[in-house]
């Protein structure tokens, strides 16, 4: 055996005796701290036989980890992946004391409840041994990513990789241009200053479609089009569904049809692999996937990347205690928030600070260790989500200091990465992209008292709830001075809200049935109202025939920015304030209602409107451009998915070896046009893609995926 393998064994097996010693240590004074916890008999021990019991049972602890917990970990694939952290702790307890009852003369012992609390100390005291040892050695950390290098070569991919460089692309969920700016400034992310300031990156910002949203930006990016996306979410009248972009059937149906629309797989079809995103891009290897979390069976790979994370007893520890620090982080600070009455505010109790801390903890830990196993096996193509600071801002605000705290913490991954990309086998170009933005503001239901649903139900002149009745009169009471036909709508409007009959033409109108009401979806500060019982796009002409009251009540509402509407003798108008009707084909010289939110919009609102699921009503909020604020629909008060402010112009930052994205003084506008430019990047590393028909089939299983025992850092603190 050569000098440098004894090196390495006399390298691990001395760390491994100091976690072991410091396990140990810990046990003892942890059975000396909680009086359900003892490592001696009935009759008592000398403090030698109480230690000896304490090393065996550290030690059958250790091993037990290592060798039962990946089975463990595989039976969680049927948990929730919302509950996996919590439940870690448990089987953790379960593990200990096991452990405990196979020390000789059983002088181990503890309470359920103890034996949880005293594996989790264990464990997470073990992890950061263990890993400020390896820190500390710098020699033995290269060689352990070369070692990981070198398995899983040999697992599934014998032989030398490619000498072509290789792409990672880095999603940051939601980070706006200037909001990236403003962070690399202040020296929040100093991983991106450094790229920016070396010269080595270049910074471009981009420009979405109307539906500034994952779903219509991702699906653009990795397939090539997002067209027929109008939104987030919407209503389909051929097939009388709601489509979500983040339901996994719906996910599985628009990658289906772009994929069709097309012809071509995606942008990951050349060895590429695909971690947390919507939709698979095409990728062979696919972990986290949305698309394909719909089937069920063997082929279900959707939990396949908790599993691999998981099996790592030191990395479920590590990302559990993480989770339980985020859950009372994310309390602390919502207390803050109400004590000091920050306006503007919304609900953050419930469930919300278990769904922040899976989104800034669970999901960003197995992620970033996806894409370091797959730096470390050599994929040519990786493409990853990473959602923190998305989730995070829709309830904190986008420039809180909240969501600046989860900035620092995305580029200590992105940094954790770029430290692996020296070490990769292949030589790695890490791309950081988003696909929105956020822009700020109160929600519409904080401002008026009434959401959007309650303001079109008046506009039928459908009963509202209660609660916002008391509101219609101020809300609907917007008509300018004198009896103009606004003002009797308006009047009208609120009538039919509190149950009194609206009276056109001396008759009364009523809908025919439930099934004539309309249906309202928000997606950020987009509305969209769809009327199901007409089975194509009603015209204006049809809605002002079933309610006269509707689009005057929609149009003159303060918080209503423009809507999108079909007229017979127009064609497609859009509608703002003052009884305003322009069509569009007439926005580049008349804008009107579209004046304040940017020379592109008329674009982006022509685009959406050729989409065969357009809804009969689009209705995009206010938008102030002097605070670039916005009224989100929904409980949101840093929100997206409609036209207005920073939303709508996220960033890329590339690599300055590949050729600019675009031409100089050239914009870049569209997630289409996105995925043209990085599928560019691509060839010029890689060559040409492979043809589509090899990629026409669903993803095969992934079963070569193993992340990298190199995890992200630890965030309990």
């Amino acid at each position: 055996m050569g000098e440098g393998r004894w090196r390495r064994f006399a390298s691990i097996g001395w760390r491994s005796i100091a976690v072991w010693a410091v396990s140990t240590v810990t046990m003892l004074v942890l059975a000396g701290i909680l009086p359900d916890f003892k490592l001696q008999s009935d009759n008592g021990d000398s403090a030698t036989r109480i230690g000896v019991t304490a090393a065996l049972g550290a030690g059958a602890f250790a091993v037990l980890s290592v060798l039962v917990w990946p089975l463990l970990v595989r039976a969680l694939l049927l948990v929730p992946a919302l509950v996996l952290g919590l439940v870690v702790f448990f089987l953790n307890g379960g593990l200990l004391l096991f452990a405990l009852a196979i020390v000789p003369d059983g002088r181990g012992e503890a309470n359920p409840e103890t034996a949880v609390v005293v594996a989790a100390v264990m464990s997470a005291v073990a992890s950061a041994t263990g890993g400020a040892l390896a820190v500390r050695d710098d020699d033995a950390y290269r060689r352990r990513l070369y070692r990981l290098a070198d398995r899983r070569r040999r697992r599934g991919r014998a032989g030398a990789g490619p000498s072509t460089p290789c792409t990672v692309f880095l999603q940051l969920d939601g980070v706006g241009h200037d909001v990236l700016r403003d962070a690399v400034n202040q020296d929040v992310m100093p991983t991106v200053a450094a790229w920016l300031g070396a010269g080595t990156h270049r910074l471009t910002p981009w420009r979405t479609d109307w539906s500034s949203q994952t779903g219509a930006s991702q699906l653009g990016i990795l397939h090539g089009s997002n067209y027929d996306v109008p939104a987030f979410r919407w209503y389909e009248k051929d097939t009388r569904e709601v489509q979500v972009s983040n339901r996994p059937t719906s996910a599985a149906e628009l990658q289906r049809r772009a994929i069709e629309h097309t012809g071509d797989g995606g942008l990951l079809t050349l060895d590429g692999a695909s971690r947390g995103n919507l939709f698979s891009g095409g990728a062979e290897q696919v972990a986290l996937v949305l698309s394909v979390a719909a089937r069920r069976g063997k082929e279900n790979r959707s939990r396949a990347g908790y599993f691999a994370y998981f099996s790592d007893p030191a990395n479920a520890v590590r990302t559990a205690l993480s989770f339980v620090a985020e859950v009372g982080r994310e309390i602390g600070q919502s207390t803050r928030a109400r004590l000091t009455r920050q306006r503007p505010r919304v609900g953050r109790g419930g469930l919300y600070p278990f769904i922040r801390a899976f989104a800034t903890v669970v999901e960003r830990d197995v992620v970033v260790a996806a894409v370091v196993g797959d730096m470390l096996a050599g994929r040519s193509a990786v493409y990853a989500d990473l959602v923190a600071y998305d989730e995070v801002a829709h309830h904190s605000g986008p420039v809180s200091r909240d969501a600046e705290k989860v900035l620092a913490r995305l580029d200590r991954s992105l940094a954790l990465i770029a430290k692996v990309a020296e070490h990769a086998p292949r030589r790695y170009r890490i791309v950081v992209l988003s696909d929105h933005g956020q822009s700020p503001g109160e929600t519409f239901r904080a401002r008026y008292g009434l959401g959007l649903q309650d303001l079109v139900r008046a506009g039928c002149g459908l009963p509202v709830p209660r609660r916002a009745r008391r509101t219609l009169p101020q809300a609907l009471g917007f008509a300018r001075a004198g009896e103009t036909p606004t003002g009797a709508e308006a009047r009208s409007a609120v009538r039919a809200a509190l149950r009194r009959p609206v009276e056109e033409g001396g008759e009364k109108h009523r809908p025919a049935s439930r099934r004539s009401e309309p249906i309202v979806l928000a997606s950020g500060n987009l509305g969209l109202v769809s009327f199901p019982d007409v089975p194509h796009r009603m015209s204006k002409e049809e809605i002002d025939a079933r309610h006269p009251a509707l689009l005057t009540t929609l149009a003159n509402h303060p918080g209503i920015g423009f809507l999108l509407v079909r007229s017979d003798e127009h064609g497609a108008v859009v509608l703002g304030a003052r009884g305003a009707e322009i069509p569009l084909a007439d926005l580049d010289e008349r804008p009107g209602p579209l004046a304040d939110f940017g020379a592109h919009a008329a674009d982006a609102v022509r685009r959406t409107d050729s989409f065969p699921h357009t809804a009969d009503i689009m209705v995009n909020s206010w938008y102030d451009p002097t605070e670039g604020e916005v009224l989100a629909f929904e409980e949101q008060i840093g929100s997206h998915g409609g036209l207005g402010g920073a939303q709508g112009h996220p960033f890329l930052l590339a690599p300055a070896a590949f050729s600019p994205p675009v031409a100089e003084g050239a914009e870049l506008v569209g997630a289409q046009q996105v995925h043209h430019v990085l599928r560019r990047w691509l060839r010029e590393g890689c060559g040409p893609q492979v043809p589509l028909d090899k990629f026409r089939h669903e993803p095969a299983p992934d079963a070569s995926f193993t992340p990298a025992t190199v995890t992200p850092q630890d965030e309990s603190a």
